[in-house]
């Protein structure tokens, strides 16, 4: 494991890092003696392997968060760098604003031409700060509008992928129109005619996330959450404790399985075991299989069914019905 690797070591991640650098130890030690200790580095290895699948099949809501915001979790542009034939980024709202968090533009996809966009988080702390953390502003859901309109008026499916903790909720921010603008992609998505895909592909935070979410089928890798607020938000609300974060983690219902269970989620995408970043590249060809997948089904429909599918979709979420005693 590389010294890169253990900076950001999760604490649930320590027991398997523990193991894994006794067996380079062990390694090394027998190279530099000679001495043959294969049996037992195969051995410390496949016990690596069975820990590892231990783990990370029995994350708890506040742990999936945590491999959510992995910085090294693959974002927007990682992934469209691997899925992409070709790309082309636009900039710019066409109202005086580019905004950095949220980032798209043209590509191709299989050979086929789409409307790619998404939240952007930096990788360091330098870069966080100019992504604003993945927060977008008015502008940038006003540039995702815009390329959105442009896919529909080109007959471009529509891929967008969400990882942001919210919209950025800055003074500024609402002084440019944040609600505003939020509230207007939302009405607007509905009314497109091409297919829409939303992949969650990490954190996908209240209406931040919704401002590009509105699609005909929602995808979630397995360790990113989706929520109406942060646990951390939550807790202080709840009970003005933000360490209890993780509690509130539990009771959001915002892990993957949740959500599939809630009948919100329709695609369920697994994750290399260690999560997405430990294997960026294959995590990518997961996602786009099952974006080809959905994109052959949706393009068989009209773009008045595809309407019509998307709006009773989202006229069932949140509809249940309490047992009866």
């Amino acid at each position: 494991m590389t010294t890169e690797h253990r900076t950001f070591l999760l604490d649930f991640e320590k027991p398997l890092s523990e193991l894994e650098t006794r067996i380079n130890q062990i390694r090394e030690l027998a190279e530099e003696n000679n001495v043959d200790v294969s049996d037992k580095i195969r051995q410390l290895e496949e016990r690596a392997v069975q820990l590892r699948q231990e783990i990370f099949s029995g994350l708890s809501p506040g742990q999936r968060l945590q491999l959510a915001r992995h910085p090294k979790r693959p974002s927007t542009l990682d992934y469209i760098q691997a899925i992409s034939d070709e790309w082309m980024e636009l900039h710019g709202d066409r109202g005086g604003s580019d905004d950095p968090a949220l980032v798209g533009g043209v590509g191709r996809v299989g050979g086929r031409p789409v409307v790619i966009l998404g939240h952007q988080k930096g990788r360091d702390t330098k870069d966080n700060i100019a992504r604003n953390f993945g927060q977008a502003a008015p502008g940038g859901y006003r540039k995702a509008m815009r390329l959105m309109e442009h896919a529909n008026r080109f007959g471009m499916p529509i891929l967008t992928f969400i990882d942001t903790p919210g919209a950025w909720a800055g003074v500024k921010a609402e002084e440019l129109g944040q609600g505003e603008a939020i509230a207007y992609n939302l009405r607007e998505m509905f009314r497109l005619d091409v297919p829409i895909i939303c992949t969650v592909i990490g954190e996908g935070g209240s209406g931040g996330a919704l401002g590009i979410g509105v699609g005909d089928r929602l995808l979630m890798f397995e360790h990113s959450v989706y929520t109406v607020a942060t646990p951390e938000a939550c807790a202080a609300i709840l009970w003005r404790d933000a360490a209890k974060a993780p509690q509130a983690a539990a009771a959001l219902k915002i892990t993957a399985e949740d959500l599939k269970d809630l009948g919100i989620l329709d695609q369920l995408l697994p994750e290399p075991v260690g999560g997405a970043h430990s294997d960026p590249l294959g995590t990518a060809s997961i996602l786009k299989e099952a974006l080809l997948q959905n994109l052959e089904s949706l393009t068989q429909l009209t773009a008045q069914q595809r309407r019509e599918l998307r709006y009773q979709k989202f006229r069932r979420i949140g509809v249940f019905l309490e047992p009866s005693t």
